[in-house]
């Protein structure tokens, strides 16, 4: 998933998975520059939805529910895409 999101965005290095684990499932919260998000979201959420399908097709082989959640770095101040 990060090395996906880094060929998106103009900030890869700034580009942060963190995996959350909880009871049967696991956010993986994706953290970008604030330049970035609207990047990593897409038109009208079409690259976001193509990030989960992706994670949706992981989540099958591996027996295990995975969702996924696109925040902005610290210090970016708009809020999050959450929509699962």
């Amino acid at each position: 998933m990060t090395e996906i999101v880094k060929a998106l965005v103009d900030e890869p290095a700034a580009v942060e998975v963190e995996a959350i684990p909880d009871n049967d499932v696991t956010v993986l919260r994706l953290r970008v520059a604030t330049g970035d998000i609207g990047k990593v979201i897409g038109k009208q959420g079409r690259t976001a939805r193509s990030l989960r399908t992706i994670l949706s097709a992981a989540s099958m082989k591996y027996r295990h529910r995975f969702a996924l959640d696109i925040v902005e770095a610290q210090g970016g101040g708009h809020g999050s895409d959450s929509d699962d």
